[in-house]
């Protein structure tokens, strides 16, 4: 089984940067794919961003170029970033890290608001 930790949510101004992190612990090994999904009040959740164990990535529409994904360590899928630059108000969602492994694993959320 895996846990998720997610931090780095913040109030942050239309045009501001972000970087969120998510730490997995317990069988980390069993990882092969860390992703960000986000759900924005009255919406479905969406994926954001996701990364494999051998550097694929892949992205939402509305992110590219603006969305980073990346992962700390060559041999193992444990912590994961999300570098977003250029926010905008329409990315004002909670943001939830996801491991897949054996099953799916959830984090509980950091809160991101884009507002002057």
């Amino acid at each position: 089984q895996v846990q998720l930790v997610e931090s780095g949510g913040d109030l942050v101004q239309p045009g501001g940067s972000l970087r969120l992190s998510c730490e997995a612990s317990g069988r980390v090994f069993t990882i092969y794919a860390m992703g960000w999904y986000r759900q924005a009040p009255g919406k479905e959740r969406e994926l954001v961003a996701q990364i494999t164990r051998d550097d694929s990535t892949t992205y939402a529409d509305s992110v590219k170029g603006r969305f980073t994904i990346s992962r700390d360590s060559p041999t193992t899928t444990s912590t994961v970033y999300l570098q977003m630059n250029s926010l905008q108000p329409e990315d004002t969602a909670v943001y939830y890290c996801t491991a897949l492994a054996i099953d799916v694993s959830w984090g509980q959320g950091t809160q991101v608001t884009v507002s002057s």
